[in-house]
């Protein structure tokens, strides 16, 4: 049926609605290098001079020194071992500041590739399944991209989601007070983080099919949680799937967990997108507009296969729910212990908009506060903490050493988030360091949560919208507190970052 579909709406039988170059320390740029003297050429050092770690260490590290749900501080770890650039366990060369990644990133391919993505592509050839636009690479993924762009990408794109989104911001308000309202004290909501699930699904959803899922009822829709548990337990064994031998697999539960996590996730995407295509064929059946709908644009694409629309649509789904929902449980986390930053974001959001009126998309986007406390919360909890490329059409010089075509990169962007040299006192949150106030702000590489280029995050500019709605909404009508008995929340990385333990808070009337 959503082969048949698709063909139709893309046949316009249904109507034609369908239709610096920067030196920073001795650091040159690939611009400077092209007007370099042969002199300086034979200079630059090669991949063979770098610092490296051995794999031996590295698992060492790993399994026997307490990093394997604490990646994110082994990349400082082996920034202070081994400098800014090194060759490290993985066959791969790190990268850990700054200047060294605008280096690197502004000499990007035209279509800029990932590392090996083999963990995630193997499950999917498997299955069958087609890529998305996290797992495509090359002409096919830069293809695939200028079709997801579309409707997405753009803030004007953007904000005309903004409507949708307050809907399931009200509601997720809605669920909070009556969680309260249930609790002892009148106030307490406990495990915030799964509650920011619900409202991310719900939210990504809502846009993605033009329905409403009823993730913020009292009664969850069956199969969401094992969804939302299914992400969780997929994202905890990629790493044991990474580091262990293939042959290993039979011996150790990692890899059926990890199939089985995959197969959950898919088989929910695609539940709701044959529930949706049916409910379009029926409206197209009956002459009636379905122009709005994300998941009809793509149907009627003739760029993009049916296949491919489904892998797409689950890479999405599963992009914005984790993503944006660890997010938001780090903002009220560091909100509940900083009262003073809490009480500044009060006063912002309670003067620029009136009290019986719901913000706007061009409202909030212009509040540099709320925007603050955001980007002072990806800086501390990036949602990628380590990323790669491969520059596969040239050679490049980075950090003075000369380095061959498909040389693999590691992206280190919790240490580079984390220098003190960027940002004194790295472990504490600031918003105050990301405001146009006179002060000088930060480099402009030093905190890229959603990625660079064309390879940037399709979802952003959505996902900032959703958490600047929800966030505004929560701290003009709560002040959020943490309970008396709640220690500090530490971090495990699970290919984002989660804290160690759930998030209990009361949210109190103001």
């Amino acid at each position: 049926m959503a082969a048949r579909l698709s063909q139709r709406l893309q046949s316009g039988s249904c109507g034609r609605w369908l239709q610096l170059c920067p030196i920073f320390k001795g650091h040159v740029c690939s611009r400077g290098l092209g007007r370099a003297s042969s002199l300086q050429q034979e200079k630059l050092r090669t991949v063979e001079d770098l610092p490296r770690v051995s794999p031996l260490e590295m698992l060492f590290r790993i399994l026997f020194q307490g990093y394997f749900h604490r990646m994110q501080e082994l990349q400082i770890y082996e920034r202070k071992l081994y400098g800014p650039i090194y060759k490290n366990g993985r066959n791969a060369v790190s990268v850990t500041t700054a200047q060294l990644l605008e280096e690197l990133v502004r000499m990007d391919d035209k279509f800029p590739s990932r590392a090996d993505l083999s963990l995630w592509t193997e499950y999917r050839d498997m299955r069958g399944h087609g890529y998305g636009p996290l797992t495509e690479t090359g002409e096919r993924w830069y293809n695939l991209r200028a079709v997801l762009n579309k409707r997405m990408l753009h803030p004007r794109d953007s904000a005309q989601y903004a409507g949708v989104i307050n809907e399931v911001v009200t509601d997720f308000i809605k669920r909070i007070k009556h969680l309260r309202e249930a609790s002892s004290t009148g106030d307490f909501v406990s495990d915030v983080s799964n509650k920011f699930y619900l409202f991310s699904l719900e939210g990504i959803a809502s846009i993605l099919f033009d329905t409403r899922l009823g993730c913020l009822r009292t009664e969850i829709p069956a199969g969401t949680q094992e969804y939302i548990a299914s992400i969780s337990q997929m994202f905890s064994n990629n790493l044991p799937v990474a580091i262990f031998p293939k042959w290993s697999r039979k011996l150790l539960p990692y890899w059926g967990r990890y199939i089985t996590s995959w197969d959950n996730i898919f088989a929910f995407a695609k539940t709701l997108i044959d529930k949706k295509i049916e409910d379009i064929q029926q409206r197209v059946d009956n002459n009636q507009n379905v122009e709005s709908e994300y998941l009809t644009y793509l149907l009627s694409n003739k760029n993009i296969s049916t296949k491919d629309v489904y892998a797409s649509i689950t890479e999405l789904l599963l992009a914005g729910v984790d993503t944006t929902s660890n997010t938001l449980t780090w903002a009220l986390y560091q909100l509940s212990r900083n009262p003073e930053i809490q009480d500044r974001l009060h006063e912002e959001v309670s003067t620029l908009v009136p009290a019986d009126q719901i913000p706007t998309a061009a409202e909030v986007t212009q509040m540099p506060f709320l925007r603050a406390v955001i980007k002072e919360t990806l800086r501390m909890y990036p949602v990628v903490p380590i990323n790669s490329r491969i520059i596969t059409e040239k050679t490049v010089s980075v950090g003075g050493y000369q380095f061959p075509k498909n040389t693999c990169f590691t992206l280190c962007h919790y240490a580079i988030s984390h220098d003190e040299s960027i940002f004194p006192e790295p472990f504490r949150f600031q918003p105050e360091r990301w405001l146009r106030d006179g002060r000088q702000r930060p480099h402009p590489f030093s905190s890229i949560p959603f990625g660079y280029g064309v390879r940037g995050c399709v979802g952003r500019r959505i996902a900032e919208l959703e958490m600047y709605l929800v966030l505004f909404r929560l701290i003009r009508d709560f002040k959020i507190k943490s309970g008396p008995m709640m220690d500090e929340l530490k971090i495990l990385s699970r290919a984002v970052l989660v804290p160690n333990k759930q998030l209990d808070l009361h949210f109190v009337d103001r």
